[in-house]
């Protein structure tokens, strides 16, 4: 605390016990703990001087840090606190100071040695407000209500404003944007403003545009063909450059601000009636700060100048299906209210890589590639928060050309027609580890006969082992069933050890009728 300001808490707390307030209603009052309270109202004009003089000859946390502290200020007159506080805790690693203490240290020093911080202000100009009927800016903007029993309803709303008379239109909705409701938006603001501009200035929004490609625009599909028919301009503002479209961002705000604070959510039905008599009564009904006419009578005039819409666009003339565009993920994964769902590996280009969710299918979310229209991925939606969904399909690149080794290894062994069917099966069964499969049985085959391949195939294919181990099995079997006693063998070249033992060669076993085990099974004698 500075001096002045201790003098004025002294001389407060002074005043208002003499007027008769206890130690808790001066707390209160000035928003202080009460042992401050109790401190002042016990000294004296000699205390809070020496105080002061206490405070400017105590030696500082931060004194021991001064003269490099000092250096960084010279040197980089910019570096806020929070960067001292980081240098200093990564160059002396048991330092541990709160922000708070480094900043009032800084501002201290900055005031001591005269090492004001310099701020890089970007330099505006004012713009003339273009010709009637010429230009509107459109935007989007998400807010939360309360519903009637107290739970917040995320809310999204796109916004229109005439560039000249400054006349708005907003339309909501209870769940995002697609371009369909983007198109359908258009249609119905110029059906509200009863005619259509030459110009609309948009954000870089993905319901819109693709790329900038340096200036010519690729647009997505449906917003294209949705162009050709409407033939007005596009003016796509620059990244991080939102002052292009300074109006619209002010009415955004405006309606956040001024018609959804604090406002109760019924039905998007009522809410959007709602909005629209807040633009008849607010929105285009008062002055305007900047212009300082009322939106609405300049409107009157405006109007003359728009392009007539004589046939409303009919939906299915643009698009065939909704869909949400979102970006994709470094992961491979994009978001979807509250969880992330994967897509195949590889679909990641670069930060403007984008997929429209298709969400036609009540509980299934399709991801739809925006170049082909195709479906590269197809979900189950959660109705957890914080989930990861994945396809195992996902988890692995098919760029490895699985196909082609099965390929390469029936060609191989053409003239064995159960290799087909067999590898397929494991490629079915074992999708994971098809390379791992096919490498263990090319070591199996390896010297191998094709006819005991052939039979291990028939065994496989027969009792539906679709197994590289089961199928090695299968071949060390019939290998083994192969090798045959040779023709010449004869039982009397079979020679004992002890001569006298020779008689054993001729013994042979008795060999009983099964009747006899039949007759003991079911208890005869």
């Amino acid at each position: 605390m500075h001096s002045n300001e201790r003098w004025k808490m002294y001389y407060d707390i002074q005043s208002l016990r003499e007027i008769g307030l206890n130690v808790s209603q001066i707390a209160r009052k000035l928003g202080v703990c009460r042992n401050t309270v109790y401190a002042y109202l016990d000294a004296t004009p000699e205390n809070v001087e020496k105080l002061n003089r206490d405070s400017r000859t105590r030696q500082k946390k931060l004194d021991a840090y001064k003269h490099e502290v000092i250096d960084w200020l010279k040197t980089y007159p910019d570096l806020s606190a929070a960067q001292v506080l980081d240098w200093i805790m990564e160059k002396h690693s048991h330092a541990n100071f709160c922000e708070g203490t480094v900043r009032n240290y800084v501002r201290y020093l900055r005031k001591e040695y005269d090492i004001p911080k310099i701020v890089t202000r970007r330099q505006y100009e004012a713009v003339e407000d273009p010709p009637m009927g010429y230009q509107a800016q459109v935007d989007f903007g998400e807010t939360k209500l309360l519903d009637t029993l107290g739970q917040p309803i995320r809310l999204w709303f796109i916004a229109f404003v005439l560039s000249n008379s400054r006349y708005k239109y907003v339309e909501w909705l209870a769940r995002p944007f697609t371009t369909r409701d983007v198109i359908q938006a258009h249609e119905n603001a110029f059906e509200y403003y009863g005619g259509m501009p030459k110009e609309i200035v948009y954000d870089q929004d993905h319901l819109i545009l693709v790329s900038e490609n340096h200036g010519d625009l690729v647009l997505t599909q449906e917003f294209a063909k949705y162009l050709t028919k409407r033939q007005f301009k596009i003016y796509m503002c620059r990244k991080q450059d939102p002052e292009t479209k300074g109006r619209i961002e002010n009415v955004v705000g405006f309606v956040k601000k001024n018609f959804s604070r604090n406002r109760i959510f019924y039905h998007i039905d009522k809410l959007n009636e709602e909005c629209r008599s807040w633009l008849n009564r607010t929105g285009n009904g008062k002055i305007h700060n900047t212009t300082k006419k009322i939106p609405a009578e300049v409107f009157n005039e405006e109007r003359k100048y728009l392009t007539p819409v004589i046939e409303k666009i009919e939906q299915q003339e643009i698009l065939v299906t909704g869909s949400i565009s979102v970006s994709v993920r470094k992961n491979n994964t994009v978001p979807y209210n509250g969880n992330r769902y994967s897509v195949p590996l590889g679909t990641y280009k670069d930060p403007k890589t984008f997929v429209y969710l298709d969400l036609a299918e009540v509980g299934t979310l399709k991801i739809i590639n925006p170049q082909t229209g195709e479906v590269i991925a197809r979900h189950c939606i959660s109705i957890d928060k914080g989930k990861l969904v994945k396809n195992n399909d996902h988890g692995r690149n098919k760029s490895g050309k699985i196909q082609q080794l099965i390929d390469k290894v029936i060609e191989e062994y053409h003239d064995l027609p159960d290799f087909q069917p067999f590898l397929n099966g494991i490629h079915v069964a074992k999708p994971r580890y098809v390379r791992d499969q096919l490498q263990l049985i090319q070591n199996t085959i390896q010297d191998t006969e094709k006819a005991v391949i052939e039979k291990a195939l028939q065994y496989c294919l027969k009792n539906k082992l679709f197994s590289a181990s089961d199928f090695g099995d299968a071949v060390d079997y019939f290998r083994q069933k192969a090798i045959s006693i040779p023709e010449s063998f004869s039982p009397a070249e079979i020679k004992t050890v002890d001569p006298a033992n020779s008689y054993k060669l001729k013994i042979k076993p008795k060999v009983r009728d099964l009747n006899d085990y039949k007759i003991t099974s079911t208890g005869g004698v």
